[in-house]
């Protein structure tokens, strides 16, 4: 089923290997509202807090975009990853999001963290489509 595995009706997730490590999207539903954790490499850590809220898009053609709040560790760099994650998914389904997270590869190159973010991009693809399939099928 694209990936996924199913844990319950309300909580699954996603795993991909990148730069040799495991990297996995796990999302819950709570209500209409998803709790999504991203984790992967040598040390997975809670590294930030993204809340994103669903809004109209300013550029007026309609279409849907969010407002992020972020909690930051002090010096870990997970905001740009979960942030990226959090807003992509809110937008999608339109609805609020927690973001939560962290991946740690000691030495990562900036070819590595381009993968990677590539690869949590596709991996929230998936999420959204399993998404939008469920509330369709819940109808």
């Amino acid at each position: 089923m694209d990936g996924i595995i199913e844990l319950t009706e309300k909580i699954f997730t996603v795993q991909r290997e990148v730069c040799g490590y495991m990297l996995q999207v796990s999302a819950k539903k709570l209500g209409q509202d998803l709790l999504v954790s991203v984790e992967g490499g040598q040390k997975p850590h809670i590294g930030c807090v993204i809340q994103s809220v669903p809004r109209t898009s300013l550029t007026g053609d309609g279409s849907y975009s969010a407002t992020s709040s972020v909690l930051n560790l002090t010096g870990h760099k997970d905001e740009y990853l979960c942030r990226k994650l959090s807003e992509q998914i809110c937008a999608a389904c339109k609805t609020t999001v927690v973001c939560t997270g962290g991946v740690h590869i000691d030495q990562i190159t900036k070819d590595e963290i381009q993968e990677i973010m590539r690869t949590v991009e596709e991996m929230g693809n998936i999420v959204i489509r399993h998404i939008k399939k469920r509330n369709e099928d819940s109808k």
